[in-house]
């Protein structure tokens, strides 16, 4: 049994929620049943920045809404690494320019609508609405980065 699985059992109550079991040792974790993966559970499950794996431990050590968080290694409960190798975070930056771009445009949009001043003082304004929110969506790119990556090429358990 791995360390950070231990540690997760040894706060278990006397009734294991599913995927745990009582055996004679001890409880012991015999699968992680992934929670039905309909389209709104992953969103929501994106949003609470919960591994793409098992969908119960934390990416980050608290919300990203909430400051800037670290982000955990592995996860404390099926021990999914991550961050693959060095530089796996790349394509989030592409991820974080994209959700950037969208937001600045609508943000951009809204105010050209409302106010009528001229586009290029509306982008500029735009930018200055923005900034205060580029940290968390650096962060949330990553989020979003691990669910495609475990999507199109997911890591198994050793």
């Amino acid at each position: 049994m791995r360390q950070p699985l231990r540690k997760w059992v040894s706060r278990m109550s006397l009734f294991p929620p599913a995927g745990l079991e009582a055996s004679a040792g001890g409880m012991t974790m015999t699968t992680i049943k992934m929670r039905n993966a309909t389209k709104l559970s992953t969103v929501g499950d994106i949003l609470c920045q919960r591994c793409p794996r098992c969908r119960m431990g934390s990416i980050f050590r608290y919300s990203i809404f909430r400051g800037f968080p670290k982000m955990n290694e592995r996860c404390s409960i099926c021990d999914l690494r991550f961050e693959r190798e060095p530089g796996y975070f790349l394509g989030a930056m592409y991820v974080s320019y994209g959700l950037g771009i969208v937001i600045v445009s609508i943000f951009a949009a809204l105010l050209w609508s409302i106010t009528g001043w001229w586009i290029t003082k509306d982008t500029i304004w735009a930018v200055v609405l923005f900034l205060p929110l580029a940290p968390t969506i650096t962060l949330f790119a990553r989020v979003l980065w691990i669910y495609f990556d475990q999507t199109v090429d997911p890591e198994r358990r050793s």
